[in-house]
């Protein structure tokens, strides 16, 4: 017995992310929850919907939201950001994907690169 989702289910499980998230966080790790994600905390980004490119077709398969570059991110903490949250900089975390490492230092700015969000078909 094959398993499912609609394009349109995955899209709107991106879209929640797309149409919800106002900040992106660099992390030091990956936060388990919203009031893990403080702990580690590099730099935060204020973002919107404009920031997002998508869902479209994933890679390889499933859909995918894809986050365009930011640049001039303000970093806040000295560290090796290696993951990114998505929040709504109040009692939600919405994503969480990693990023390949770069170290940081306060008081510096840095670009994150565009990158995707994936959730792929089921199997």
């Amino acid at each position: 017995m094959g398993k499912s989702l609609g394009d349109d289910t995955l899209d709107g499980a991106l879209n929640i992310v797309k149409n919800n998230a106002t900040r992106q966080v660099l992390c030091s790790a990956e936060p388990a929850n919203y009031a893990g994600v403080a702990a580690v905390t590099l730099a935060t980004q204020i973002i919107d919907s404009s920031d997002f490119t998508g869902p479209a077709d994933g890679d390889t398969s499933g859909r995918k939201l894809t986050v365009n570059e930011q640049t001039g991110v303000s970093i806040s903490s000295t560290g090796t950001a290696n993951h990114v949250a998505y929040t709504n900089g109040t009692d939600t975390l919405y994503a969480v994907t990693t990023i390949t490492g770069q170290s940081v230092t306060s008081g510096n700015t840095a670009t994150v690169g565009a990158h995707d969000i994936e959730i792929a078909d089921p199997s």
